[in-house]
């Protein structure tokens, strides 16, 4: 047996001796796997729970709705109101770990209702590579991350959610849309729509990979290299700004470093 399929036959032996899960479910490449891996070992004893927020893209939301139902798995939502936690609004550098923490209390909870014996999430090994203040939460909640305790990548869990074949084999990486904004810049309900029509905007006119992060009343896109060319014809460039400017941005720029993960880190690391 090759390492990958050695790492997923420790997945579903961790699984297995779990007895039942509560899978936190965003939809996106890693929870997706994690949650169609439990309710192939555990059955009906596997559930998903999604959290609703003005945070969380509604195209996300509804995409998670989809991928649940044609796998048949029972499919949980609460609402969050990010906005009754403590710093979300200030977004401090540590702001994810509020967040998340209030969350994963709530999946507690609602684990507990439906007398299920884990909660679980998606974390995977290449996450240990950027600052990621939620993952102090996951530990204090006492989360289980069986992808990472299995030892898979991203790359990996990409290639068995093919053989699977799951559709989020290729999506692209989504992350809450308070993530879009820098460190001390306050968020409002406004500004997250603002990101968030912005960035459907971009995906309507074929752009894939990308984020709008949010500098005072300036839009800085990133893009993956392969849009470049696209993204800087001046017709495009000319729609690109009337729009985001008509949303509420007073000034657009393209970030010529492209997109990266958690861009909005890069300062703390020179601190």
């Amino acid at each position: 047996m090759d390492t990958l399929h050695t790492k997923l036959q420790l997945l579903e032996e961790n699984l297995k001796k779990s007895g039942s899960a509560m899978i936190a479910f965003s939809g996106g490449v890693d929870s997706a796997f994690l949650m169609a891996a439990a309710h192939r070992v555990l059955g009906e004893a596997a559930i998903a729970v999604t959290a609703r927020s003005c945070a969380f893209p509604k195209r996300e939301l509804e995409e998670a709705r989809e991928l649940a139902k044609t796998e048949g798995i029972r499919h949980l939502e609460f609402e969050f109101p990010a906005f009754r936690v403590e710093g979300f609004a200030e977004n401090p550098p540590d702001r994810c770990y509020y967040c998340k923490t209030a969350i994963l209390k709530q999946i507690k909870k609602i684990a507990g209702e439906e007398g299920i014996a884990h909660v679980m999430e998606g974390s995977n090994v290449d996450d240990d590579k950027d600052y990621r203040p939620g993952a102090r939460a996951i530990r204090e909640q006492g989360i289980l991350s069986p992808l990472k305790e299995a030892g898979l990548t991203k790359a990996e869990i990409r290639g068995l959610s093919r053989e699977w074949g799951l559709p989020t084999w290729n999506k692209q990486s989504a992350a809450c849309l308070a993530s879009r904004f820098a460190y001390g810049e306050s968020i409002t309900e406004e500004k997250l729509s603002m990101v968030e029509q912005a960035e459907d905007f971009l995906r309507d006119q074929g752009f894939g990979q990308l984020r709008v992060r949010v500098h005072g009343s300036l839009a800085r896109i990133e893009l993956s290299d392969a849009y470049f060319a696209e993204a800087a014809k001046r017709e495009m460039r000319d729609r690109v700004s009337e729009v985001l400017q008509g949303l509420g941005f007073s000034y657009v720029t393209l970030d010529l470093k492209g997109y990266r993960m958690g861009s909005m880190n890069e300062t703390l690391k020179r601190e």
